[in-house]
């Protein structure tokens, strides 16, 4: 595998798009065009990243260097990464970014919640290379998910970054205003499977609420075949999952997840590449 060095060197390029902020319902509440350049500066030791949005055509910079990474960023050799807080704790803000990166397209999302760990909003950032070859895709919906899809899902834990690789096997299913999501890994250690099910909502049927778990998690489809998987709200000593999903194509389908643990710990990011077979 390629360092951690390495893998953020994937994201050089100047990265062209927007910060749309989203409200806890997908309602767009702001859309401020952008451009984010990354750099290998001539020591080859530093990258020099610059974020320039516009606010009413007016540009508005942050630069940042880095010639390390800390632990709260960790990317995959695609240059997919995740980045965010390493602990949860009640009465603080709480946020994580997870970002995927597809040819000469990227997609990013910021999951953030109050001190009172409602979830408060998102901010989805869709970008591309100049001069991009690949267009953007349609807003994501149920129906693109149903069927069943095949791949592998690689597992980065929180104090081991040596991949771990599991075979996976995903099902959509719909059933009335009912869907299933089912989920297979294998791996050396065996078989692992989980189901949950969710309500269309009454109103938004791009909303899908997971209730009967036990931490109440919804899905949003969001523009260009993204979705977010995330808890309505943080509850102290519940493990729980943040999940960016994109559907590059219309059989080949990528999602990254960010898990913590009982104790609000940050464990494992996972990022599972799948096609449909059926």
């Amino acid at each position: 595998m390629r360092s951690q060095w390495e893998c953020l060197l994937q994201n050089l390029g100047c990265w062209q798009g927007s910060f749309t902020r989203l409200s806890t319902r997908g309602e767009i509440l702001e859309d401020i065009p952008s451009e984010t350049t990354l750099e290998l500066k001539e020591d080859n030791r530093t990258v020099r990243q610059v974020v320039r949005r516009f606010y009413d055509g007016h540009p508005d910079d942050l630069v940042l260097e880095y010639r390390s990474l800390n632990k709260s960023t960790v990317f995959f050799e695609s240059g997919a990464f995740s980045q965010g807080a390493l602990q949860f704790a009640p009465y603080t803000e709480f946020g994580a970014e997870l970002g995927l990166i597809y040819g000469d397209r990227r997609m990013r999302l910021v999951t953030l919640y109050n001190q009172s760990s409602q979830l408060e909003r998102f901010v989805l950032i869709r970008e591309h290379l100049p001069q991009r070859a690949t267009p953007e895709r349609p807003a994501l919906t149920l129906d693109a998910l149903l069927g069943k899809w095949e791949g592998e899902a690689i597992v980065l834990l929180s104090d081991w970054l040596e991949p771990a690789v599991s075979c996976t096997i995903t099902e959509w299913k719909k059933d009335g205003d009912l869907v299933i999501m089912s989920l297979q890994m294998q791996n050396q250690m065996g078989v692992r499977n989980i189901t949950s099910i969710a309500t269309i909502d009454a109103i938004n049927p791009q909303i899908l609420h997971f209730d009967r778990d036990k931490l109440p998690t919804q899905t949003l489809f969001l523009p260009d075949g993204a979705s977010i998987t995330c808890p309505e709200a943080i509850i102290t000593r519940q493990p729980f999952r943040l999940s960016l999903s994109w559907l590059l194509e219309p059989n080949l389908h990528q999602r990254m997840i960010r898990a913590y643990d009982d104790k609000g710990g940050w464990t494992s990011l996972t990022l599972v590449t799948e096609r449909k077979v059926g």
